[in-house]
């Protein structure tokens, strides 16, 4: 098992999701950066949906009872095994009373626990995603976070050789991002001036921000259309509320909304916007959907023959 010790500000088991759910009200959940999350899994050759431990912020502290091969990918928060420094995206050893910590994120904000075989934890709607809106998943079914003293119970496995993400695919943790938006939804309601406006302006992600939504600030956009009937929400939708203020649809958004949406960010761009930390700085770019389809072809391309 891994006990945990300390848990931090939030720490949560999550798969790819709760797929299916949405016609009724049912939040899909999900890994918040499924990069680093399919990578944790990738290292050790778990399948693509085995569930792991995401840990936001760090201050995170475990014990292993039994050796095992664990993974760790995402956020820079000065890691130690024992003690030891060890650094993300690669996969270690670990054995029976062995200690991993994890301290405050210098760089990023999310990082993913992995290890061979997977927590065993249980399912509940197809489905251990931790999403605490809807009280479902996790390691007692109703969407609790994990605290001290909590025991995910792991196989037994072979120790297996270990092995590190290739270079190109370890993203580096910016300040000043540019994410990708695909145009969609109300995005003609809005005029060509404030499509321009939204596109040279920077913005800032402020603190309010979490696995349901991130909150810019910045210059506001104006949508004189703003009766709009509640409809289904995307991953990644740019709601643009009477404020001006863009709000981006998360993990564990609400299935329905009524803000006017420019479109939606493309899966990196998510990705990449689930590791920023308050105050980055993030400006926007259009980007086609055919283009967004073939970056993520190009990645899952490589993904799959990974034998490391």
């Amino acid at each position: 098992m891994l006990i945990i010790l300390s848990a931090g500000p939030l720490s949560v088991i999550q798969d790819l999701g709760r797929k299916g759910y949405q016609h009724l009200g049912v939040s899909p959940g999900g890994p918040m950066d499924e990069h680093a999350f399919s990578w944790a899994n990738r290292l050790l050759d778990n399948p693509i949906n085995t569930p792991c431990v995401e840990i936001t912020i760090g201050m995170f502290r475990a014990q292993f009872t039994h050796e095992t091969t664990f993974a760790l990918t995402g956020a820079q928060m000065a890691g130690t095994l024992n003690g030891k420094k060890i650094a993300p995206w690669q996969s270690y050893h670990a054995y029976a009373n062995d200690t991993l910590e994890l301290r405050g994120a210098s760089s990023g904000t999310r990082a993913y626990l992995a290890v061979k075989g997977g927590f065993c934890v249980p399912n509940i709607l197809g489905s251990s995603a931790t999403v605490m809106r809807d009280e479902l998943g996790g390691l007692t079914t109703k969407g609790e976070a994990l605290k001290a003293n909590d025991c995910l119970p792991y196989p037994n496995t072979p120790l297996m050789m270990r092995r590190q993400t290739p270079p190109q695919f370890i993203p580096a943790y910016s300040p000043k991002v540019t994410l990708d938006l695909i145009a969609s939804y109300q995005f003609d309601w809005f005029t060509k001036a404030q499509h321009q406006r939204f596109f040279d302006s920077e913005y800032t992600l402020t603190p309010h921000c979490d696995r349901m939504g991130f909150r810019l600030s910045g210059t506001p956009i104006v949508c004189h259309q703003q009766r709009l009937i509640s409809e289904g929400t995307a991953l990644g939708a740019v709601q643009i509320p009477a404020d001006g203020q863009p709000i981006i649809l998360m993990r564990d958004r609400q299935t329905i909304g009524g803000y006017p949406k420019l479109g939606c960010l493309s899966a990196q761009s998510v990705n990449q916007l689930a590791q920023s930390q308050p105050g980055t700085h993030i400006t926007f770019r259009l980007i086609s959907l055919e283009n967004a389809i073939e970056q993520q072809r190009q990645e899952q391309r490589f993904f799959q023959h990974y034998v490391g």
